[in-house]
């Protein structure tokens, strides 16, 4: 049935009354009343130590009308001094899609006297990158002392988009001793929605979700244990107690096997139509390729010519009205990219599978699970979470993985959150389950080679390289794409003296290529560390290590309580010559240290020469996950490598130096 446009007109201006009813209801509604108890606390036995913690934390979301809403309100004990900093309040968002209102606010002292919240909300950058800006509502509630009671709340107004991306995040940075949640679904008014919903880590005695007779979603947590951020850890996401909802059109496929197979078949069909396009894609593969060429070769030509096209997806985004102007509409199909010559990351992907079947090759194209946010599994029935294409190549009996849409990553790499992963291989019956490969640790390396000179005052200086192979080349480029020379040569500077425990100066001198996926990274330096020597006595010390600071205070803290994630497999590997003063000797050096084991190794070598010193220092790191448990011989490694690397030279100086 068609609609007027005055019947559209009141039905829109129905639900935006219903939305500025609901907000102004929020906004006015009164705070939950507060319990004697509550005031009388001093600490919370399931929380020793807290300095603060949750009582109460409500979460109501609405997902019918035209824009999506949620309603939140928390209550905060300040238990210790240090508890005080809660009462400044940071309420992130997304500035595209979301929008944070009604922000209402008090303190209630342990007298039971109230300070109302009557200041200003300012708005505070977190975080800018390519088209997303995700910004914080800031304010500090006032009167706050130990003892006291803050509570707040505020309204998340999302877009249309975002009915479809509705989810509960039970984990907080303190611990919660209540919270309920409520989700009211969206319904669609010509087509019809079904919602399920999945769960992870809920905390011990907590019901699942329920729908109850009013088909309101509900559900009631206690004791949450606070969430403990820590380094080299999963993504947080995956790690966090959460529930989230997924929307389906039409009917719900309640058989995991049966929902996959549906999928795959409707994303195959969708992808055979964009890529079949043979006769265009073998004149195409006929400009690219030699008669004599090996498949090999063939593979990488094409590789390398899809790399060339333009890639929008990292470029800065253009306005609406910029787009229209260029009329960058998505192509149809793999021939009308291939002549037009650009196209976003997925496209070019796409082309790349288009050209490599035209080529020969038997090849598929595969959805995987972006590893850099979550941990995907097939149980939970959500296709969204395959969120990255790759291209699977069958090559003399082996399987590789290709993503070329993904830019300055290097042939037969992706890129590092499609690593390791699950994945759907397509095909007309549905589909199969595929793991990415993971790249051994040499694959990734950062290799610093160094000709410096220590001189009597106790500076080094001297001449630096440094070459970044893999994906450790590729993600500085992708990282600096979008900067100009000045704030790549600041960038790769400041990496330099990052890992220097003494004050250093790092100046960038020759122009490193950024552009080619291929070839490495090569930096080269004018370096100088001030006070890298120290007397001792009539003697003088040196380090036998330089470039340690990011393994000097990793994995300290005796207990652990996240699972240990390494992003990728990686090796480090310096070979620094040290020219000694004239008259110098060395009178001491390390025994040499090789920590050899299978997964994890090091090993740091100090040889002196006529005049000189030769010190090399490699660390490989070729796990990506490891349980907790066996964070105290991961622990225990690494305090060996501090070991290591505090060793010293002891050198004999000149008389000269010697006397004074």
């Amino acid at each position: 049935m068609r609609m007027n446009r005055l019947s559209r007109w009141l039905i829109i201006a129905g639900l935006t009354l219903g939305i500025f009813e609901a907000a102004e209801a929020n906004a006015s509604a009164p705070f939950p009343a507060i319990a004697p108890e509550e005031l009388k606390m001093t600490s919370e036995p399931l929380a020793p130590g807290a300095p603060a913690i949750i009582l109460y934390r409500q979460v109501d979301r609405d997902d019918r009308g035209a824009y999506a809403h949620q309603d939140e309100y928390i209550r905060i004990k300040i238990l210790t001094e240090e508890g005080r900093k809660y009462a400044d309040i940071e309420i992130p968002y997304f500035k595209e899609n979301q929008n944070v209102i009604n922000v209402r606010g008090r303190t209630i002292r342990p007298d039971g006297s109230i300070a109302e919240f009557n200041g200003q909300v300012f708005e505070k950058n977190l975080v800018k990158g390519r088209g997303v800006k995700y910004l914080a509502k800031t304010f500090t509630l006032p009167s706050v002392q130990v003892g006291c009671i803050i509570e707040y709340s505020y309204t998340v107004d999302f877009n249309n988009s975002f009915i479809f991306d509705s989810h509960w995040i039970l984990s907080n940075e303190l611990f919660t001793k209540r919270a309920q949640f409520s989700l009211k679904p969206f319904v669609g008014v010509y087509v019809r929605y079904n919602l399920r919903w999945s769960w992870n880590l809920l905390p011990t005695g907590t019901e699942p979700p329920k729908e109850g007779p009013d088909s309101i979603i509900r559900m009631e947590a206690k004791n949450i244990p606070a969430f403990q951020e820590e380094d080299y850890m999963p993504p947080a996401g995956e790690m966090k107690s959460r529930v989230d909802f997924v929307y389906q059109a039409g009917e719900m496929e309640k058989d995991e096997d049966a929902y996959w197979k549906k999928t795959g078949k409707s994303w195959n069909e969708f992808l055979e139509t964009f890529v079949d396009k043979r006769k265009q894609m073998e004149q195409a593969v006929a400009q690219i390729v030699a008669p004599g060429d090996s498949q090999e070769v063939k593979l990488r030509k094409i590789y390398d010519k899809v790399q060339q096209f333009r890639n929008t997806s990292f470029e800065l985004q253009k306005t609406e009205q910029e787009q229209k102007r260029a009329k960058e509409k998505p192509p149809e199909n793999v021939a009308e990219l291939w002549k037009r010559g650009y196209g976003g990351g997925t496209q070019l992907t796409w082309l790349f599978l288009g050209l490599v079947r035209a080529a020969g090759f038997e090849a598929y194209g595969c959805w995987v699970s972006n590893r850099s946010e979550y941990f995907f599994s097939p149980g939970t029935r959500q296709g969204d979470k395959l969120n990255a294409n790759v291209v699977l190549v069958k090559l003399n009996g082996k399987d590789l993985y290709f993503d070329p849409g993904a830019a300055f990553t290097p042939f037969g790499m992706l890129t590092w959150g499609e690593t390791g992963t699950a994945g759907l291989r397509l095909d007309k019956n549905g589909g199969s389950w595929i793991q990415t490969t993971l790249p051994r640790a040499e694959e990734s390396r950062i290799v610093r080679v160094g000709k410096l000179k220590l001189s009597e005052n106790g500076d080094l200086e001297g001449k630096l390289t440094v070459t970044y192979t893999g994906l450790e080349a590729m993600y500085h480029r992708q990282q600096e794409r979008n900067a100009d020379d000045v704030e790549r040569k600041k960038s790769l500077e400041e990496r330099v003296t990052s890992q220097v425990s003494s004050t250093a100066e790092a100046e960038l001198t020759n122009k490193p290529d950024w552009t080619n996926s291929e070839t490495p990274l090569v930096a080269e330096f004018n370096l100088k560390i001030r006070d890298f020597m120290m007397n001792a006595g009539s003697r003088a010390v040196i380090p036998a290590a330089i470039f340690t600071a990011a393994e000097k205070n990793l994995f300290e803290h005796a207990n652990r309580v996240q699972p240990i994630y390494f992003d990728y497999p990686s090796e480090k590997f310096d070979d620094i010559t040290l020219e000694l003063p004239a008259g110098w000797h060395v009178s001491s050096v390390p025994s040499a240290v090789d920590l050899g084991q299978k997964l994890i190794s090091y090993s740091l070598k100090a040889e002196q020469g006529p005049g000189t010193m030769h010190l090399t220092r490699k660390l490989s790191i070729d796990m990506l996950l490891l349980d907790k448990k066996f964070y105290p011989a991961l622990r225990s490694f690494f305090q060996s490598v501090r070991a290591g690397d505090g060793e010293q030279v002891v050198l004999q100086p000149g008389e000269t130096h010697a006397s004074n």
